[in-house]
């Protein structure tokens, strides 16, 4: 049986080199790699110690990479290396490309004293060879003397070779996969920046661009913080205008800013027109710590420059140091220039509409003196009949001859002339008025110019498209507006009024559409009926309500036009501006239980879900005058199909609680809001159409 032991051994020995060339073949991380083979050679060959050094960079050491059991783990802590052809046996093998055998490590002249391996007593360095050049070293160690038989050297030899190859294919794999992630995240860079060229040339308000901008830079390279500056009208600041996730929120509210010039990279970026890169901020001579932003290691700040011109600059941030690759920097450059063409872009863009409203401000104003100065003859002529007869009944008096069937006729013309003359008022000086531009549901409004013109419910239907946003207007001068358009629908002798409100085709602009089934205007007069003092309706009618609807729309950046077909009806189209950028409300504070008597309509389903959504309670009254004296906060809607206002005011008088009572209107009028206020309400306030609006009504 002992004959046969050595050939059982070598046959054991071969099976488990095979074994092991198998296995670290088939492992491609050379972390994994390494610890599994002085692993395997450990439990196979019952051996006290085996480590694999590598060849570092320098060439001059070799690394410890991987060691068996707790000597392994502490050596590699501490980063164990041994210098090549130094005293180790590792560090000969290497040098030499030839395997080092110590059968008895105490007489062997070249040996490394090793602490953490006392009980070594043979030790075995095979030198791991790819191509002819030595890449490291296996050492395999054991507490016996003269451990190690032919047999043993000849299969570690074998696996050392295996070994050497294997670490070869797992570092080309290695290198593969780093270029194919390389490869990659240029691909995603590119698509970023092709993306960012795209939103460039689309998105033109700042607001809109600029939170795009960050959010693309973080989410396609995946950094820490990317923050856009943009220097203020002084020319001293860089001021934050988009800033990424909850530390960009921060700042934002905090109306960050930095120095142009000062102790900051963005502020050196925008000072020197270039830009500045800190691949490790801590050894940075100009960089401005951030306390929303701790974790910063790298930060690069590109300047954003048009011409000779600095418009800001753009911070990204990362956690780690040396963060920023050539692809990165090349790549972010070119965004950072396609957005410095689009926010200038953006600043002409801003200064033509301001130059626009200037110009149409201008036109308003001449169009109102023209119209003004044909209103005063015409108030003239409407105020001739008053003196006439004034004069008139005076002398009828001093006489003593008051003929009163003549004195009746006297104060009617006096009375209609009056009223004629007020309307004109009306008309000219209110739409004259300073303009406060709101976010407005335009299908509202237009319910509210209806009932305010005695328009019947069963003569006209709203359609409005789902999601169609509010519109940017002056409520009250937009009612007035509306109501005109509509006042002329039934002087026309309409029995039908439509009215269509959607998106426009128009980018940024919500569309109201009017149509009426009365007799049309002839195409002779299309073009005069917008003409002041123009009417074809007889005396009784002063002209002024076209005029009057295209002077607030253009006051408000709209625009209005009309198509008309003899016998068949008019159209008019109204297209406003889109209220943008809503902010978000908390509306849980102030009344817990509110009552709203109004129309079961649009905007009191709006209304209703948002007060439930916040927690309220809420009684939507749609019919008749029922008062609960227990709601916290009473609304009532001033215009309103189902029940006059006048009945409504004589119930919350008759029920007490007109104290806590609030009228809501679209149109504010002094003489109105003065008949309410009478009646002992608290308060008039334009209907809130946003989450803001709706929050300061509660709480009122």
């Amino acid at each position: 049986m002992n004959a046969h032991m050595p050939y059982n051994r070598q046959t054991s020995l071969l099976y488990t080199a095979a074994r092991v060339a198998k296995n670290i073949t088939s492992i491609l991380d050379p972390d994994e790699l390494l610890q599994q083979t002085v692993d395997i050679i450990c439990d196979e060959f019952g051996f006290y110690y085996a480590g694999v050094f590598l060849v570092d960079a320098s060439g001059q050491w070799t690394v410890l990479r991987a060691g068996r059991g707790e000597p392994g783990r502490q050596m590699i802590a501490e980063g164990h290396k041994l210098a090549i052809g130094g005293n180790s046996m590792i560090g000969a093998a290497v040098q030499q490309q030839q395997a080092r055998i110590a059968l008895d490590v105490g007489e062997e002249a070249v040996f490394f004293k090793n602490p953490h391996l006392p009980y070594t007593r043979s030790e075995m360095a095979l030198p791991l060879v790819v191509y002819g050049e030595a890449i490291g070293a296996l050492t395999v160690q054991s507490t016996e003397e003269a451990a190690f038989t032919q047999d043993d050297i000849a299969a570690l030899q074998a696996m050392a070779d295996q070994l050497a190859i294997a670490i070869h294919n797992a570092n080309l794999h290695r290198k593969n996969q780093a270029l194919l992630r390389q490869a990659e995240r240029r691909s995603r860079l590119l698509r970023a920046a092709n993306q960012v060229g795209k939103q460039v040339t689309s998105i033109l308000d700042l607001d809109e661009l600029l939170p795009t901008m960050v959010n693309t830079i973080c989410e396609a390279y995946g950094f820490y913080y990317a923050g856009i500056f943009l220097v203020d009208d002084s020319g001293e600041w860089a001021v934050l205008r988009a800033g990424y996730g909850k530390a960009g929120e921060a700042m934002l509210a905090e109306k960050h800013r930095l120095k142009i010039g000062g102790t900051s990279m963005i502020g050196a970026a925008i000072a020197l027109g270039e830009a500045r890169i800190a691949l490790d901020v801590g050894e940075e001579r100009v960089h401005f710590k951030n306390p929303h932003l701790p974790h910063t290691r790298s930060e690069m700040a590109l300047p954003l420059i048009i011409g000779n011109k600095v418009l800001g600059a753009v911070t990204v941030q990362s956690v780690e140091e040396r963060a920023f690759t050539q692809d990165d920097i090349t790549t972010l450059q070119t965004m950072v220039d396609h957005l410095a063409v689009a926010i200038q872009n953006a600043y002409n863009i801003q200064a033509l509409k301001e130059a626009h409203a200037a110009l149409l401000r201008t036109k308003v104003y001449e169009a109102l003196t023209t119209a003004t100065t044909e209103a005063i003859h015409w108030i003239g002529n409407k105020a001739l009949p008053i003196t006439t007869s004034v004069a008139r009944i005076q002398e009828d008096v001093q006489r003593g001859e008051v003929d009163f069937e003549s004195l009746q006729e006297d104060l009617e013309m006096i009375a209609e002339s009056a009223r004629l003359i007020m309307e004109v008022k009306e008309q000219l000086i209110g739409q004259a008025r300073e303009q406060q531009p709101r976010p407005c549901m335009l299908t509202d409004i237009v319910q509210s110019a209806a009932i305010q013109r005695k328009i019947p419910s069963e003569m006209l239907e709203i359609e409005t498209e789902v999601n169609t946003p509010l519109g940017l207007a002056d409520s009250t001068q937009l009612t007035r507006a509306i109501g005109n358009l509509l006042q002329n629908a039934l002087e026309a002798d309409a029995t039908h009024i439509r009215v269509h409100v959607h998106p426009a085709a128009e980018k940024d602009y919500v569309a109201v559409d009017i149509h009426d089934d009365g007799k049309g205007i002839p195409p002779e007069v299309q073009e005069k009926v917008w003409t002041t003092f123009y009417s074809d309706k007889g005396p009784d009618h002063h002209g002024l309500g076209l005029t009057a609807a295209l002077h607030i729309v253009t006051q408000l950046q709209g625009q209005l036009s009309l198509e008309s077909t003899p016998g068949e009806g008019t159209t008019l189209y109204l297209l406003l501006p889109v209220a943008q950028h809503l902010a978000a409300e908390d509306i849980s504070t102030g009344a817990r239980y509110i009552l709203l008597l109004d129309d079961d309509d649009t905007w009191a389903s709006f209304f209703g879900s948002t007060i439930v959504s916040a927690g309220k309670v809420l009684t939507h009254r749609t019919q008749g005058t029922q008062i609960d004296p227990q709601a916290d906060l009473i609304l009532v809607d001033e215009f309103q199909y189902a029940t006059p206002i006048e009945e409504i005011l004589q119930a919350l008088q008759e029920s007490g609680v007109a104290h806590k009572t609030i009228i809501l209107t679209t149109s504010l009028n002094v003489e109105r809001m003065t008949t309410y206020m009478k009646h002992g309400v608290k308060d008039v306030l334009l209907k809130p159409y946003t989450l803001a609006e709706i929050s300061r009504v509660a709480r009122s």
